[in-house]
């Protein structure tokens, strides 16, 4: 990857760590400040949280832009973080019930 290009990534954080997916950050900055641009199917908060990115969703009205902290998947990181021995005991409980 060098600079002025157009990368289309689908889930480049599967099978990466938080740290590697933080490195990957900071080489699309690097591309970008190149004059590079990314187009990137992600689940990854950690990548959603690019600044400035446009983020946009598949809805049944078609694609809707939206803002970082509205993505289903900073809402249910946070969520779990926040809320950890909680949702691990509402999880085993689920499954003693199943």
């Amino acid at each position: 990857m060098n600079g002025d290009g157009l990368y289309i990534l689908d889930e480049p954080e599967s099978a990466l760590s938080v740290a590697s997916q933080m490195q990957i950050l900071v080489k699309m900055k690097e591309l970008v400040d190149n004059k590079s641009q990314f187009i990137i199917a992600t689940h990854s908060p950690v990548l959603l949280a690019y600044p400035d990115a446009d983020i946009y969703v598949i809805t049944d009205k078609g694609l809707a832009r939206i803002e970082y902290e509205e993505t289903e998947q900073y809402r249910l990181t946070k969520y779990f973080i926040n809320n950890h021995h909680k949702v691990m005991a509402d999880l085993v409980d689920i499954r003693k019930n199943q």
